[in-house]
């Protein structure tokens, strides 16, 4: 039977290339996105994957939602946790407001994603689940107070989580980026990204199938010996 993979954050960047990724290997994949209705409906168009709106910053609409796909899918084998935003700022000027919303988004959201999903693949005796991190929350990153607590967070759910499901045949394990060729990364200041990428030792931006490509390996048929790990692709700028 044909495995349904559910990617978060799922139609645009790296999340598209999981996506497109995970549908070429032959799962049957459905996105999720936040808020970019009209990105949403191209994506949709171009790839023939359905997308479901909500908010993953809401525990109610994750819930509802993952049920709603279960119900119009089908149950959910692979979970890819990918959605994430940024409020940048430094910490003296940082408001509640934008120290919630990365936390909530970033690291509270795999709970809100992840239970509902858990409980049938505890059932079925299989599940795969990916956890997007950052290199920021491996190395930190002034002005990134809150995302990189948040993508450091997403480190210790993988391994605590790892630890409780590896007996039920589910796999929990996280992919930590660098900077990755997107149109975020693009937003750059010419000059700031220079010197960027001249911190990376193989000296290049990643792209964003080099991440998408190391997902599907994680959610194979080979990976069942792999839990509670920390893939960082990076091109050599933080080695752990």
């Amino acid at each position: 039977m044909t495995k349904t993979a559910l990617v978060s954050g799922g139609t645009r960047g790296i999340g598209k290339s999981i996506s497109l990724a995970l549908k070429k290997a032959g799962f049957n994949v459905v996105a999720n996105y936040g808020g970019n209705d009209d990105a949403a409906r191209a994506f949709t168009d171009e790839t023939g994957i359905p997308a479901f709106k909500w908010s993953v910053a809401d525990a109610d609409a994750c819930a509802n939602g993952i049920a709603k796909i279960e119900e119009e899918v089908g149950p959910i084998d692979i979970l890819v946790n990918n959605a994430g935003i940024t409020r940048d700022g430094f910490m003296h000027k940082m408001d509640v407001d934008a120290w919630n919303a990365v936390i909530e988004t970033n690291l509270s959201s795999l709970f809100y994603m992840t239970k509902p999903a858990l409980e049938g693949m505890r059932a079925r005796g299989f599940g795969r689940v990916v956890n997007i991190s950052s290199i920021n929350g491996q190395a930190g990153q002034m002005g990134q107070a809150n995302y990189s607590a948040a993508k450091a967070g997403v480190h210790g759910f993988t391994k605590a989580l790892a630890q409780e499901t590896a007996r039920k045949g589910i796999t929990v394990n996280t992919i930590a980026p660098g900077y990755i060729n997107t149109d975020m990364v693009a937003a750059v200041p010419e000059k700031v990204l220079e010197s960027i990428i001249a911190k990376i030792p193989v000296g290049r931006l990643g792209e964003a199938d080099e991440i998408a490509q190391a997902v599907l390996y994680l959610c194979g048929p080979n990976s069942g010996f792999i839990t509670g790990s920390c893939l960082s692709i990076n091109g050599g700028q933080h080695m752990c």
